[in-house]
């Protein structure tokens, strides 16, 4: 389920993630940057693009217009797969996301793959209509999660995040000496994001209800490393020595 600033999805282990809906200001931010880096490669497009179309139709005898024709192919591609292509590889980031810190994700929680990437991001060309993201700006407006239509077609939805490196939530119990070694090498990045909205929200959970839920989470992990965790608080002294782990390990480096 959702509200209209967060969406909530119910994991299998009956544990709810939360992630903060990007409003308006924060996607404006990373569509600024993101403009202003393409005007920057555009601008260097365009005096390649002129000194080999100059060439060209010096020496090779091909006519202005198809030169003129080949630049703007470029610069098309240029707007659309410059979004799409960073938004593939960069786990549904582009430059101005991840400096706005948000991140494009499925309905599920699920991490993007080509086909939302591409869809969202042939769907702007009519989402940047009639000027300014004229039409994307009503589609947001009257979406509860902030949608464009890519994202309605693409089954996506633009969330903030806090990247492993820059947030701490999860230094709340005392350093458990005893606990077993700790290999993160099976963990997935859903098990990643669960770990950090629970021990994000913890504080606010009735005493009960966190302690299942650490119990839940831990229980999980435990399984998949072979050890054996015990009670509160080890359960979340477990769940923040997995969290730090994470975070030094390069596979969860953005």
């Amino acid at each position: 389920m959702d509200s209209s600033d967060k969406l909530t999805i119910d994991t299998p282990e009956q544990t709810a993630l939360e992630y903060p809906i990007a409003g308006l200001g924060s996607r404006f931010l990373a569509i600024l940057t993101d403009t202003a880096i393409q005007l920057v490669l555009a601008f260097f497009l365009l005096i390649v693009g002129s000194i080999i179309g100059f060439g060209v139709a010096t020496f090779g005898g091909l006519g202005s217009q198809w030169v003129v024709a080949i630049i703007l192919f470029l610069l098309f591609l240029l707007n659309s797969g410059y979004f799409a292509l960073f938004e593939i590889f960069w786990n549904g980031q582009t430059p101005g996301k991840r400096y706005a810190q948000v991140r494009v994700i499925k309905d599920d929680g699920r991490p993007i793959g080509a086909y939302e990437a591409i869809v969202r991001n042939t769907l702007r060309l009519i989402d940047i209509l009639p000027t300014m993201y004229g039409v994307g700006l009503i589609s947001i407006f009257l979406s509860k999660q902030s949608k464009r239509l890519g994202d309605f077609v693409a089954g996506t939805v633009v969330v903030h995040e806090k990247t492993l490196e820059g947030v701490r939530p999860y230094a709340e119990t005392k350093t458990d000496e005893t606990l077993p070694p700790i290999d993160v090498s099976k963990v997935t990045l859903e098990e990643v994001q669960l770990i950090e909205a629970f021990l994000n929200r913890r504080d606010s959970l009735d005493p009960a209800v966190r302690t299942t839920m650490a119990m839940q989470i831990a229980s999980r992990l435990a399984d998949k490393m072979d050890v054996k965790i015990f009670g509160w608080p080890r359960t979340e002294n477990f769940l923040e020595a997995v969290m730090e782990h994470c975070r030094q390990s390069d596979r969860f480096r953005n």
